[in-house]
């Protein structure tokens, strides 16, 4: 029998859109013969399932169900691939973990200390890990501009610290950018990272749990024409994303092991993708996505069609994995 399959899509934040898009793949490879798709709307009013047709019914939060034409419908599965809040912050997986449905995403806790760019730095530094130098602010905080210079240097990059798509991440050459850097994270978040600048080649590693192993995927070199991988570096075709990246075996060796490593450190599951930078010729940490964009040219399918695994097989290995 097929197991009823919920697509989780969109969310609370600014990353709706970009969610909706990769929710859509989703439904479009998984495979029909092992499960029925159904596509669900995360929105701040309200969820609800959306057929082909785009007819619209409300979901029964108390039970995650659905009515459709007088018959309840209960999931095995969520497949949760909305990004940003609830999705990628701990709520949805704290939900389901409460009303007993497996859900593909990491556990809660790691999602929450994930998507908190601060804390997640904070609890992998003490193992070695290399990162920028990083200065933090809340709002209401007093802003010492020249101690903030002191501290990371300029240039530096100014970032909300809970957001994704990098929406709230400016790039600061002088002291009079810093102000206005601050500003334009604060509209995203009321905390604020700030991190010295890391100059050197900048890769995307995914770590994903298959066939019950973690793995790392070949990994993704970032070419951005902007200042940095921004937004229209992500979206808009703005960059190059080289897969297999440019690297020596050294490096490959070095970036394999610390993002591996960095994995297990967290206690991650299901997929992910950490950014690197090889700063001074050493990997430095960046961010980890635990629910990264998923376009059939995004970079998550990009490494695992370069490791052989079709976008519909690395669907089947996620959805199996949560639910044994």
């Amino acid at each position: 029998m097929k197991k009823n399959i919920a697509i989780l899509m969109g969310g609370y934040s600014s990353e709706f859109d970009i969610s909706i898009k990769s929710g859509n793949v989703v439904y479009k490879y998984i495979d029909r013969n092992l499960y029925e798709a159904y596509r669900i709307h995360i929105t701040k009013d309200t969820w609800y399932y959306i057929d082909d047709q785009e007819r619209k019914k409300t979901i029964d939060k108390n039970d995650f169900s659905l009515l459709l034409q007088g018959e309840k419908i209960k999931f095995d599965a969520a497949f949760n691939i909305v990004h940003g809040t609830p999705g990628e912050d701990g709520l949805l997986q704290a939900y389901f973990k409460l009303i007993g449905i497996p859900q593909t995403a990491c556990d809660f806790y790691q999602a929450a200390l994930t998507f908190n760019k601060r804390d997640c730095i904070s609890v992998l530094q003490p193992y070695g890990i290399p990162t920028a130098t990083n200065y933090f602010l809340n709002k209401g905080d007093a802003i010492d501009q020249d101690k903030i210079i002191a501290t990371v240097g300029l240039p530096c990059f100014v970032k909300a610290n809970k957001a994704g798509s990098s929406y709230g991440v400016s790039k600061v050459k002088t002291i009079e950018e810093l102000i206005p850097a601050i500003e334009i994270a604060y509209k995203e978040d009321d905390e604020i990272i700030i991190e010295s600048f890391l100059s050197g080649t900048e890769v995307s590693v995914g770590v994903i749990t298959y066939k019950g192993k973690d793995i790392v995927l070949p990994i993704t070199e970032i070419v951005s024409e902007n200042d940095f991988f921004d937004y229209e570096a992500k979206y808009l075709g703005k960059s190059q994303e080289i897969t297999p990246a440019r690297l020596t075996k050294t490096q490959e060796k070095e970036v394999t092991e610390l993002a591996l490593k960095v994995y297990k450190i967290l206690k991650m599951k299901g997929f992910s993708r950490s950014e690197y930078i090889f700063h001074n010729g050493v990997p430095h940490f960046i961010e980890m996505n635990t629910n990264p964009g998923f376009s059939e040219a995004s970079i998550l399918p990009q490494q695992a069609k370069a490791a052989g695994i079709s976008i519909t097989e690395l669907l089947t290995n996620t959805i199996e994995e949560c639910m044994n």
